[in-house]
C-alpha cells in the first residue's frame, strides 16, 4: 500500500508542496482520474500554519495536510455507483465523472480534505498524483517539490513509521497519511524577583498534573526561564521549589499552549 510520512518538525513552511498541487491540477484536467483544481477555494495539499504560545515564547509550527487514502474512508462509504474507488496501490480517488451531485462525498471527510467545485458539481480531493504514477513516477508533485524532507511517499512498509501516528480526525479510520513529530503543548514561563531586579537562577521547577503526578521537571536556565516541551493537553500545576520555598501556578493548557510569563518569586 500507498502512504505518504509527513514529519513536521522538518517542515519550514516554504509551501512548495501546496503549490506544486496546485501547478499541476490547475488549469490541467487529467481524466478520469480528475478534473480541474480551482485556482482558489481548494487546496488538495494544504500547508496549515499555527501559531503558538506569546511573546516572548511563540513558535510557528507548519503542518502539510493532505487525504489520508483511509482503508475506512467515510467518502468512499457515503459515495454512490463507484463514485468513488480504491485502487490496488491504495490510494482512494474520486471519479469526477461518476460524483457528479454528490455533495455527501464531501461531507463525509473528518478532515475537510474533500472540496466541492460549484461550477463542476462535483467533490474533489488528493488524487496522490495517480496519474503521474501510472506514468512512471515514484512520487506526487507534493513530494517531490519538498526541498526539506518533510514529505515522503512509498511503500508502506518501507518508510521509518517509529514513532509516526495519523492525525486526530482521522484516528480509527486506517489512514495511511503518517505525521511524525506532531506538535503536542508546551508550557513555559521566566522566574523573577523584583525586589532585587533580577531573574532567578537554577531553581527547580516541576509540572504537575491534576492528579498529582509529576510529568516534567527541570531548572530555570540563565535568564530565568523554563520551558515544558511536548506534553499532553491538560490542566497543570507548576511547582516551583526556590529559596527554601514552594511557589504553585495554574497552567491551563488544555486549549492552548501556555506562556505565564514573568512570576513573581516574592
Amino acid at each position: 500500500m500507498k502512504a505518504f510520512l509527513i514529519d513536521v518538525a522538518k517542515c519550514n513552511g516554504c509551501h512548495n508542496c501546496q503549490i506544486a498541487c496546485k501547478d499541476e491540477h490547475c488549469g490541467t484536467e487529467w481524466m478520469p482520474y480528475a478534473a480541474d483544481q480551482p485556482m482558489t477555494g481548494q487546496f488538495w495539499c494544504k500547508v496549515d500554519e499555527q501559531v503558538r504560545g506569546s511573546v516572548p515564547v511563540v513558535r510557528v509550527t507548519y503542518t502539510p495536510l493532505l487525504c489520508g487514502h483511509c482503508d475506512d474512508a467515510p467518502c468512499l462509504a457515503v459515495a454512490q455507483d463507484g463514485a468513488v474507488y480504491r485502487r490496488d496501490d491504495g490510494l482512494v480517488v474520486i471519479d469526477p465523472a461518476k460524483a457528479k451531485g454528490q455533495r455527501a462525498i464531501m461531507d463525509a471527510c473528518p478532515l475537510g480534505a474533500v472540496y466541492w467545485n460549484d461550477e463542476l458539481n462535483i467533490p474533489q480531493k488528493c488524487t496522490g498524483c495517480a496519474h503521474l504514477l501510472d506514468d512512471g513516477w515514484v512520487e506526487p508533485r507534493c513530494v517531490d517539490a519538498c526541498p526539506t524532507g518533510a514529505l515522503s511517499f512509498g511503500e508502506e512498509e518501507e518508510l521509518d513509521l517509529a514513532g509516526a501516528e495519523p492525525l486526530e480526525a482521522l484516528v480509527g479510520l486506517g489512514s495511511h497519511a503518517w505525521y511524525k513529530n506532531v506538535p503536542k503543548r508546551f508550557v513555559a514561563g521566566c522566574l523573577v524577583d523584583f525586589k532585587t531586579r533580577e531573574v532567578a537562577i537554577g531553581a527547580k521547577v516541576a509540572l504537575v498534573s491534576a492528579a498529582g503526578v509529576e510529568v516534567a521537571s527541570g531548572e530555570t536556565d540563565d535568564f530565568g526561564d523554563f520551558l515544558f516541551d511536548q506534553v499532553d493537553a491538560a490542566v497543570y500545576t507548576v511547582r516551583i521549589a526556590v529559596e527554601g520555598k514552594t511557589l504553585e501556578f495554574e497552567a491551563d493548557a488544555s486549549e492552548r499552549d501556555v506562556n505565564l510569563g514573568d512570576l513573581a518569586l516574592a
